[in-house]
């Protein structure tokens, strides 16, 4: 495990976020045995015009106009820092020499803003771990000089519009030169050893425990506990971005006897859909988080009907480790991701394989394999995560001879 070094994090996602993210995550974990900075990215110039009302903006531009610290503690080891500075919104320019002399004026801005907080922190010499932030970080291994730099990808971002523009170019050149890649699945690890050899997978982490039932008995809800079994269910977004709607529509018009239980805010695809005229398939709506494992409990099996695209191919699905964590048999589209859960789910390409593998796993289902796949899903935690990514940085700052620079070693 990584211990007493000072780690400097940045990502795309800020700390002030309203949702989990798989980098606060890592953050904590690793401020566990080290301290971390954890660097938001500046606010751009756009954004801080066009919402401006917002509080998230007025805070970081309270920090850049000196009315408040940008620098917070969150924990004994672990400090956040908003930068003071702006960058300039260039995303719609077109890949050239205009746009490459822009972004590095805004990686210099940035990286100053990492120096002072480092600084501030006294982090000496650090590691940088880069969480997805192919544009601003695109320079900061030369420009900060870090110990190790570390790129972490957890999704297929570069098939997003925003970032299609100019990542499908740039992540490549920043995977190619950063000493160490890791990913949150196998699918992802394989894209990033195409650029570097030295590139891994190493899962993610789950709150197992909140949906360990023996320890808290959830009470199924009433609008599920009234459907009929079998329930076959499926719980998250309703997005015809990440699923099959044709596949969903298939299994239930082929299987009448089975009700397919979608819990779920939906998106216009999925409202307009034929599902909602058949008597077989019920939408449940959003689900308080507190909710969740209550109503995962109900389903008899538990799928995952994903639609194979650039942006979910190599996703991790965290719905997994959830589902597993409650017992439950799980149906999934067959994907690279998804061979890492092979052994303990059922996994199919198409409707008729996924009737027989929901049909082999209402069969099949007993005492032992709900406990089996309990136990593999606990085995998913941010510490085993950080351990894999620990066992790579070390050996590979072992290899350069910067594991015992006297500086790089914080006192935790």
């Amino acid at each position: 495990m990584l211990e007493n070094f000072n780690i400097v994090i940045v990502a795309v996602q800020h700390w002030d976020i309203d949702i989990g993210s798989n980098c606060k995550s890592i953050a904590r974990e690793l401020s566990a045995s080290n301290r971390v900075l954890y660097v938001n990215t500046p606010l751009d110039r756009k954004t801080s015009i066009l919402k401006s009302g917002e509080p998230r903006v007025r805070h970081r531009m309270n920090v850049i106009r000196g009315k408040q610290d940008g620098l917070e503690q969150i924990d004994t080891s672990l400090w956040t820092y908003y930068p003071s500075v702006i960058t300039e919104s260039i995303n719609m320019l077109p890949d050239n020499a205009l746009y490459t002399k822009l972004n590095g004026l805004n990686n210099r801005r940035f990286a100053a803003e990492i120096r002072k907080a480092t600084q501030r922190t006294g982090f000496d010499h650090f590691v940088l771990f880069n969480d997805s932030e192919m544009f601003l970080g695109q320079q900061l291994k030369e420009l900060l000089s870090p110990l190790l730099s570390i790129y972490y990808i957890r999704d297929n971002l570069v098939w997003l519009p925003y970032f299609a523009r100019h990542g499908k170019r740039l992540e490549p050149l920043l995977i190619e030169k950063s000493d160490l890649v890791v990913a949150n699945s196998d699918y992802l690890a394989d894209y990033a050893r195409q650029y570097n050899a030295d590139s891994y997978m190493i899962g993610q982490g789950c709150d197992v425990k909140r949906f360990d039932d023996n320890l808290w008995n959830y009470s199924i809800p009433d609008d599920v506990a009234t459907i009929p079994h079998p329930r076959i269910g499926y719980l998250g977004n309703l997005t015809s971005m990440r699923l099959d709607i044709d596949l969903l529509q298939a299994v239930a018009t082929r299987r009448p006897d089975w009700n397919i239980v979608l819990a779920g805010p939906e998106d216009a695809d999925f409202r307009s859909s034929s599902l909602h005229s058949l008597a077989n398939v019920f939408f449940c709506g959003p689900q308080p988080l507190e909710k969740v494992p209550a109503c995962i409990k109900a389903f008899d099996v538990a799928i995952n009907p994903q639609i194979v695209n650039p942006l979910t191919i190599g996703n991790y699905p965290l719905k997994i480790d959830e589902y597993l964590a409650m017992g439950k048999p799980v149906v999934a589209t067959k994907t690279r991701a998804m061979d890492f859960f092979r052994k303990f789910t059922y996994l199919a390409k198409n409707a008729t394989e996924y009737e027989a593998c929901i049909e082999q796993a209402i069969n099949e289902d007993c005492a032992t394999l709900q406990e089996q796949r309990r136990n593999f899903a606990r085995s998913h935690t941010w510490r085993h995560s950080v351990e894999l990514l620990s066992q790579q940085a070390l050996r590979l700052l072992e290899e350069s001879g910067r594991s015992t620079i006297q500086n790089s070693r914080a006192h935790v």
